[in-house]
């Protein structure tokens, strides 16, 4: 009961409808698809001459408005019957004028409904791609499929292999029935994918259908590219290739009010006829145009519009926002750090918009100001009679020729000075032990770092190390191997000061080694 109250609401919102008058379309006017379309179309027994022919009709309002041809959309046809036939393929036509033929030509074959042999076909072959005669590869497939819904057959098996493998499935029936199964079969959304509405009446669902077709297989015919602050590359299918025309293009701030999410990419699109947009014309075989003179971070519209006098084609839309301004410098970096001098870069490099830079730098917290001056084309600067270990604040201005002024600044650190060890002597006590000492005690000092390590061949081959406070001038090693290594090194602040090295050597006659680095 539930299900033939839904069904009773689905008919009376379609026949509700207000039926206007069709006004004829232009040949080809949507060059915005690419795919390929198979009808499924119910010729069997059931379905009376009249009920084929109104279907036929209908099928030709839907496709009229359609550009077809191999970087268009394609479309075939499969009729159902005893022995189902394909009445022409997805390579047959791909004008208007001999698609429109064709459909008027097609006869009947009664006989049984046989849908799951046509299906089969389908799928075996017309909508397998890179078959022969079949489908395109990468590009969407849709399956309409017109019925009676008398008698369809074991369908809901087949369908869900075709709709598994990418198709998607589309269903107008024009009898009352089997809508549970008609529901299952087609993909989601139901709403959008199926319709029920009697033989006389189709004509006021052709825009719905049509509609739910173009958004499967819209295809991305107008696109931007490489946008900047003030320029973007406007890209399109051309097609107009081969044809005698040209293309025009307008393009200008979105006007105020309108959100750019409900820019598409078909003839919808906010005017672009007024005194703010401009216009370009490039020839037939062109397939994309520089925009320029744009203006930072704003939303614009660019509209193509084919022009030929062999074919009438839609407009095209597309909505973009160019880039924030990015006033230099936006970025400063520090390189070549060292005792008294210090590398400063920037960037971007604005040659264009920037008359010149000014360095300003003092030691913190209070030293004297110094300044640099450098021109446009430069984007980096050494500071130089800088005091070492000191923190300097920098700030790098630049002056725009439009008059705006920005500046960044940063801290940047000279080097400590880290004085060598001034002298190393290791003396022999005994079989295995050492004196060391040394001379140190340099300004900023905060210990030192002792290692020692046993000789190559020597036994056993450890490395040892231990740290000492800046007071300590001397210390004694024991137990060690035979020709051990010993270093020391200052240990400063931000880094180790060069260290020296000596060789103990023990044997009978040891005397006091001096420095060996």
């Amino acid at each position: 009961m539930e299900s033939r109250v839904l069904l009773t609401c689905v008919l009376a919102c379609v026949l509700l409808r207000p039926s206007a008058p069709q006004s004829p379309l232009p040949e080809g006017v949507l060059n915005c698809c690419e795919g390929d379309v198979l009808f499924l179309l119910d010729s069997s027994g059931s379905v009376s001459s009249y009920e084929h022919s109104r279907m036929l009709n209908f099928l030709s309002e839907l496709l009229l408005p359609f550009s077809l041809g191999e970087d268009q959309v394609r479309v075939g046809l499969l009729q159902v019957g005893t022995e189902p036939r394909l009445e022409f393929g997805f390579d047959t036509h791909d004008t208007q004028s001999g698609l429109q033929g064709a459909l008027r030509n097609t006869k009947p074959l009664r006989g049984d409904t046989n849908t799951e042999v046509a299906l089969k076909m389908a799928k075996d072959w017309v909508l397998r791609p890179g078959a022969a005669g079949g489908a395109r590869a990468g590009l969407p497939r849709v399956l309409v499929w017109l019925t009676d819904g008398v008698k369809p057959g074991d369908v809901i098996g087949p369908m869900a292999e075709l709709r598994d493998e990418g198709v998607a499935v589309l269903v107008v029936s024009t009898g009352h029935g089997n809508y549970q199964v008609l529901r299952e079969v087609v993909t989601p959304p139901v709403e959008l994918h199926l319709y029920f509405v009697d033989t006389d009446d189709m004509t006021i669902i052709a825009d719905d259908l049509r509609d739910a077709i173009i958004e499967i297989i819209r295809a991305q015919r107008l696109h931007v590219r490489d946008v900047s602050t003030d320029s973007a590359m406007l890209h399109w299918r051309p097609v107009l290739s081969g044809v005698t025309g040209f293309y025009e293009i307008r393009f200008g701030p979105l006007p105020s009010g309108v959100g750019s999410g409900g820019v598409g990419g078909t003839g919808t699109s906010p005017s672009t006829s007024g005194s703010q947009y401009q216009r370009l014309t490039q020839p037939a075989d062109s397939s994309a145009v520089k925009l320029t003179g744009l203006k930072p971070d704003t939303t614009y519209i660019a509209t193509l519009t084919p022009e030929s006098n062999e074919q009438v084609l839609n407009t095209l839309s597309v909505s973009f926002t160019t880039k924030p301004e990015v006033l230099s410098p936006a970025v400063v970096t520090v390189s070549e750090s060292g005792l008294t001098s210090v590398r400063v870069s920037w960037g971007p490099l604005q040659p264009q918009s920037v008359k010149s830079y000014l360095i300003e730098y003092s030691a913190l917290p209070s030293g004297q100001l110094h300044t640099v001056t450098v021109d446009q084309w430069q984007n980096s600067t050494l500071l130089q009679n800088l005091q070492p270990d000191t923190t300097y604040l920098v700030t790098i201005s630049a002056r725009h020729s439009s008059g705006k002024e920005r500046a960044m600044s940063l801290k940047v650190c000279t080097q400590e000075v880290t004085p060598a060890l001034a002298d190393l002597q290791l003396t022999t006590v005994g079989s295995d032990s050492v004196q060391v000492d040394w001379k140190g005690s340099m300004a900023g000092l905060k210990g030192y770092w002792l290692t020692w390590e046993g000789q190559k061949g020597s036994l056993p081959n450890q490395r040892s190390s231990r740290y000492l406070p800046p007071n300590s001038l001397s210390t004694r090693l024991t137990h060690l191997p035979p020709s051990t290594r010993v270093c020391v090194s200052p240990v400063y602040r931000t880094a180790w000061g060069e260290g020296l090295c000596c060789t103990a050597q023990f044997h009978s006659d040891a005397l006091a080694y001096g420095y060996r680095s």
